[in-house]
């Protein structure tokens, strides 16, 4: 038996020591299977690689050394984006992964210079995209993208984004300096036309008087249309149908959770709260207020944790907002800021869009800051004579896409999104009172000459 023992243990000895041998050529060149996922020099990642890839490009380190470079308090407003130099970050992971993304990134970049000069420029743009979708911090890359911008799409807006961002990875880039000083009284001269517009929209609206059905009718549909989708924002899976029945009725839907009711309710509370409480009051925003207003957003879904500073650290994707001990100072500073003169000298779309990026990225609490934020940004515009803006879930992408530009350093296309969505409420509540007889307008032009509001309240658009 003990000779027989020996004998199988001598053999697996011998199985081991011949697979080691066999798969130590493969130990010895540890690229070999990095080596084999190219071909032709194109890099062709397996499905897990290329998770991997995806997951390590970017590490949120924030640091929080020095809050005054994030917000200056002498900043005049949209036109002079604060670059994130000291308030967070994005530093790339170093690993091989993303060593080969950034060596094909180069590769596509000069690929779309030889594109551009050869005049081929659909194909340069997609190049572009793709060189800055593998390293979005390159700073050569983001400034050579905004001249192509600038030079063959006319895209000014976007060409100034891309030297901004530039000048966030590479504030030393001399070139992309240049370039956007050069492009920003064109980007500010569109900014405040396109608030213009949509001030002229809004004061059409206020023409119209509360007694008009229509316009009580428009109204009341706003206010569900806004519960619906910032709720929906979230998670939320009740439809614009179902949401108005549980308002309107208290009553339940069958086979809905009891929280997913209870986040409808509870923006219904809160909405009430503001149009009944804040809305007309004179006097300063304060703490309590933002309080009341996530008291009620959360009291129903989490009522330990309503109106209160979070004590805990929490994680959005990749972002570590402040950490629970920097939120009574770093409130008191938005706090300070929100009733500022400095503040309500901007213009109120800017001015809302600013409250609103700025107490989310804070993240004072454990949950229901982006609805707060919401009805905060809403609370701004509605004192300025705007209705209450709705956020629409179909535009959820653009609407992170925008929020995580700010915290790339560039708060601009998330001003001017807010602006889109103001304009497209608007526009809603326009259609809606139509048939109210405005001969007291006359016939007044309120979108460029496009949208033409005549008498007898027809809507005509113009070729």
């Amino acid at each position: 038996m003990r000779q027989k023992l020996s004998v199988t243990l001598i053999f697996l000895a011998g199985v081991c020591f011949a697979t080691f041998v066999s798969l130590l050529p493969y130990l010895l060149d540890s690229n070999r299977i990095r080596k084999s996922q190219y071909v032709s020099g194109n890099p062709l990642l397996s499905t897990t690689a290329n998770v991997v890839a995806r997951l390590g490009i970017f590490q949120w380190r924030p640091v929080y050394d020095n809050w005054d470079n994030f917000f200056p308090s002498d900043s005049p407003g949209i036109h002079e984006t604060a670059l994130i130099r000291n308030t967070g970050h994005f530093v790339p992971k170093l690993n091989s992964a993303n060593a080969d993304l950034k060596a094909e990134a180069v590769a596509s970049f000069n690929l779309a210079l030889e594109m551009k000069e050869s005049g081929k420029i659909a194909k340069a743009k997609k190049l572009f995209n793709h060189a800055l979708n593998l390293d979005p911090l390159h700073a050569d890359i983001l400034y050579e993208y905004g001249w192509f911008l600038e030079e063959h799409q006319n895209d000014v807006l976007l060409a100034e984004h891309m030297y901004n961002r530039a000048l966030t990875v590479s504030p030393d880039h001399q070139l992309a300096r240049q370039k956007r000083k050069n492009v920003l009284p064109l980007v500010e001269e569109l900014d405040q036309k396109s608030f213009g517009r949509i001030d002229r929209k809004r004061d059409l609206l206020m023409k119209i008087p509360d007694s008009n059905l229509a316009f009580r009718r428009a109204k009341k549909e706003a206010y569900f249309q806004h519960i619906y989708h910032t709720t929906a924002l979230e998670g939320n899976t009740m439809n614009l149908m179902q949401t108005r029945y549980i308002v309107e009725t208290r009553m339940a839907i069958a086979g809905k959770s009891i929280l997913e009711h209870n986040e409808i309710l509870g923006m219904d509370a809160a909405l009430s709260f503001i149009n009944n409480t804040l809305l007309n009051r004179i006097g300063r925003i304060s703490m309590a207020d933002i309080l009341d207003i996530h008291v009620r957003v959360l009291g129903a879904v989490e009522p330990t944790e309503a109106g209160k500073l979070r004590a805990t650290q929490v994680y959005v994707g990749g972002f570590a907002p402040p950490e629970p001990i920097q939120l009574v100072p770093l409130m008191s500073e938005f706090l300070e800021w929100l009733n500022s003169a400095e503040a309500m000298s901007l213009h109120p779309i800017e001015f809302a869009a600013r409250a609103h990026y700025r107490l989310v990225y804070i993240h004072p609490f454990v949950d229901g800051n982006g609805r707060t934020s919401r009805l905060l940004m809403n609370l701004v515009l509605m004192q300025a004579g705007y209705p209450p803006v709705v956020v629409r879930v179909e535009d959820r992408l653009e609407y992170y896409e925008t929020l995580e530009k700010a915290n790339h350093g560039d708060l601009r296309p998330f001003v001017r999104f807010i602006a889109r969505c103001t304009e497209q409420t608007v526009d809603t509540f326009l259609r809606a009172i139509t048939e109210h007889n405005v001969s007291a307008l006359e016939i007044a032009s309120v979108d460029d000459g496009r949208t033409i509001i005549m008498e007898g309240g027809e809507v005509d658009r113009e070729d």
